[in-house]
Order: C-alpha cells, then sequence, then structure tokens
C-alpha cells in the first residue's frame, strides 16, 4: 500500500484510470490505432518523478507529440510522432543531444525523403537518436538486387530509410508493480508496404526513478509471409557540452577503417575532437569492436576535462558494428558526433549486402535490440567508465585498415 500512496496522479482530459494496485502493472494508453484514442496532453506524477505528454505547436512542429520522462535525475524527451526517437536527454549540466540547423521538431508529413536526390531526411534531422532503417539505412543511391523471380530488380534508396519519419500507432506509458518501478514508454511503429516489407517496430524507453541511466530496448519483427532483409543504426549525436576541443571517444577496437578517402588522411586522430571548424568536411570510421566473454561492448564519449561523460553498452551480437561520424563543423551548422552501433555500416544497402552486412527476418521471425545508456559526473566516476573500456581492449592490437574498404 505505500507504493499506492506515493502517486499523487495529475491525468489532463479527464483520462480515466484505474484502481492502482501493487499486484498489476500500471498501463496508460495515450494512442491508439485501434482504440482511436489519442490524448493531446497528459501527465502521470508520483514522489520525485513524473511522465507527462504534449502537443507541440508553430511552424513545422505543429502536431507533433512529445513524451517527457523525468526520474528525478533525467528528464528524456521521446517523440511518438518521428518513430520513438529521442529528441534529448538533460540531466543538471549535461546534456545527451546537439544544436541542429533544424531547429523544430519537424512533422514527418512536411518532409520529402526523396528531395535533394534521397536527402530529404536530413530536413528533420535533429534528435540525440534517431532509428536508420528498417527495410534500408544508410546512403542514398541505386539498390539492385534479386527479385524472387529469378531476375533483378533496381530501386532508388534514400538517406537512412523511414522509420524515422513514421508515427507510432500505438503509445503507452508502463510503472512496473514490482521494485524498482522502472517507468516504460513503450510503442509500436509499422514499415508496411504493399508488394514491400512488413516490418514491425516495437520499442521501449525504460528508466528507474533516481538513477542515472536508461535504457532503449527493441524488438523488429517480420509480419510477411517471406523472408524480409533489415538494418537498423542507432544513430546517437552529442553535442556541447559533452563534444568539444580536446573530447574524446573510446571504444574496444578491432578493427577501424576510413569509410572514405577523405577520413582515411585522419584516422590516426579519429578518436579526438576539434572545436567547431568552418568548413570541416565529415569523417566517418567503420569499426569492428572488442567484446567481453558475455559477447558485450561499448563506447564512452568524454569531454576534454575528463569529469564528464556519457556511455553506450550493448549486445554485439545483436549489433555487431560500430560507426563514428565526426562532423566538428562550425556551431551554425551542426556540430556534432554520432555514436552507432548498428547491424551494418551506412553505406548504401548494395554494397552492405555484398559485403554480408545485410541480415534476414524469416516469416515470423524477431530480432532484439538492447541499449544501455549512462551518464557520469566526476573524474573517478568518469575514468571507472573509461577503463571499463580500456580493459575491454587490454593488449588486443587495433588492425587499423588505413585504405577505404573496396566496394
Amino acid at each position: 500500500m505505500a507504493r499506492c500512496r506515493c502517486f499523487a496522479i495529475l491525468i489532463a482530459l479527464g483520462l480515466a484510470l484505474p484502481t492502482l494496485s501493487v499486484h498489476a502493472d500500471q498501463r496508460y494508453v495515450l494512442t491508439s490505432t485501434e482504440q482511436n484514442v489519442h490524448r493531446d496532453s497528459w501527465k502521470l506524477s508520483g514522489g520525485n518523478w513524473s511522465v507527462e505528454k504534449k502537443t507541440l505547436h508553430g511552424g513545422k512542429q505543429e502536431g507533433v507529440d512529445l513524451i517527457t520522462i523525468d526520474n528525478g535525475v533525467l528528464q528524456i524527451d521521446v517523440i511518438p510522432t518521428r518513430g520513438m526517437s529521442v529528441y534529448e536527454v538533460r540531466s543538471g549540466d549535461m546534456r545527451l543531444g546537439w544544436d541542429s540547423p533544424v531547429e523544430d521538431i519537424v512533422h514527418p508529413a512536411l518532409i520529402d525523403l526523396e528531395s535533394r536526390g534521397g536527402l530529404g531526411w536530413l530536413e528533420g534531422f535533429n534528435e540525440w537518436m534517431v532509428r536508420c532503417g528498417l527495410e534500408f539505412a544508410g546512403h542514398p543511391g541505386t539498390d539492385e538486387f534479386e527479385d524472387g523471380a529469378g531476375g533483378t530488380t533496381t530501386r532508388d534508396l534514400t538517406l537512412h530509410g523511414k522509420i524515422g519519419n513514421i508515427p507510432a500507432s500505438e503509445v503507452e506509458v508502463i510503472i512496473d508493480s514490482a521494485a524498482p518501478h522502472r517507468i516504460r514508454v513503450r510503442g509500436i511503429v509499422y514499415e508496411k508496404f504493399f508488394y514491400g516489407p512488413k516490418l514491425k517496430l516495437i520499442t521501449e524507453v525504460s528508466v528507474v526513478p533516481g538513477q542515472d541511466s536508461f535504457r532503449i530496448d527493441d524488438t523488429v519483427e517480420n509480419l510477411g509471409a517471406q523472408e524480409q532483409e533489415f538494418q537498423i543504426i542507432y544513430h546517437a549525436n552529442f553535442g556541447a557540452p559533452l563534444l568539444g576541443a580536446g573530447a574524446t571517444v573510446h571504444a574496444a577496437v578491432k578493427s577501424l577503417a576510413p569509410m572514405d578517402a577523405h577520413a582515411a588522411e585522419s584516422i590516426d586522430g579519429y578518436a579526438t575532437y576539434l572545436p567547431p571548424t568552418a568548413g570541416f568536411v565529415e569523417q566517418v570510421y567503420l569499426v569492428e569492436p572488442l567484446t567481453d566473454e558475455h559477447n558485450r561492448t561499448g563506447a564512452v564519449l568524454q569531454n576534454a576535462a575528463a569529469d564528464r561523460a556519457a556511455s553506450m553498452h550493448w549486445s554485439a551480437e545483436q549489433l555487431p558494428y560500430l560507426t563514428i561520424w565526426k562532423n566538428t563543423a562550425a556551431t551554425e551548422d551542426g556540430y556534432v558526433t554520432g555514436i552507432e552501433p548498428a547491424t551494418g555500416y551506412p553505406y548504401n544497402r548494395k554494397v552492405e549486402r555484398a559485403a554480408g552486412r545485410v541480415p534476414k527476418l524469416s516469416p515470423g521471425q524477431k530480432r532484439q535490440f538492447t541499449l544501455d545508456i549512462g551518464l557520469h559526473r566526476g573524474k573517478d566516476n568518469v575514468k571507472a567508465v573509461v577503463e571499463q573500456i580500456q580493459s575491454l581492449q587490454g593488449d588486443h592490437p587495433v588492425d587499423v585498415q588505413r585504405e577505404p574498404p573496396k566496394s
């Protein structure tokens, strides 16, 4: 009963709630195409935590849903309208996010993925974490593949796929009844086409009250009757205050390669960052990570003072590849770095398929992906999480390939 008494529930629009119980998780539907439900505004709070949903207005963000989870330490913004992307994470003087030239949280209805030769995805790109996929991810361009009837088909692919610009069909908030009473925001996003993929993404952002870490759990399922290719890149983007002159990315690296000749010129400095630099041309590095005995790996972005850091940990069985994207351009142009665990690298799908990096799902098959993200303050805490990565590296030499892979 103590847990029931801690809930101070504030609900807008007269949403009816079930009686609280210590025996069942509490579930609140915010959006449902099945039930024809959509809550424009809603709030639930208890003790030192809250979950709030609002609808954004004005400019290109008109009609966008935004859910903010506040666990007393972290404030996490989730965007159901944009494929359940995570817009920003804040904690005191720390932030996971960046200052994109795209200021509004743009409604997908206003984005033409085909524009500028397939680069239209960039018209809405400003999230801390946006998924690339699901049918395809990576660079735009022409793909060529078997059509299932003994011939070949060509198709023009747009940058990074569609899932980040598809609104969630189902969204709910779940509060675990059992300690530690994890708070979950769960969504379902469908990428389904006639004569195309039938993919379902079930995604959940969750956090425990009072903790300085959170989790992303995803399940991708093939709802079709035929085998289906898929790709997913967790495009996590970091700007100031973590990113700055002298910031460092730490990863346990088995092999390292530049994506192109320009990146090859600076491969020895792939792990360190410049200040905002007008005219900087992006550099992309391809990492095959080392893992521990449980096949887990991770990466850490540390600021120059070594007193603030963010960490990401994941299973290399689920996500065997890592891309480090450095875009230390002028602040006005988008000063940012990407740390991107994935099923492959961000080449066009044609290249990835030839390299054996495009997985397939059998009919009804599911694949699960989990990312654990932490924020770290103080030199001792930062040193400890960096040493975790360094222990994975150990004495293993890095296979540095100074030329881009042949494609």
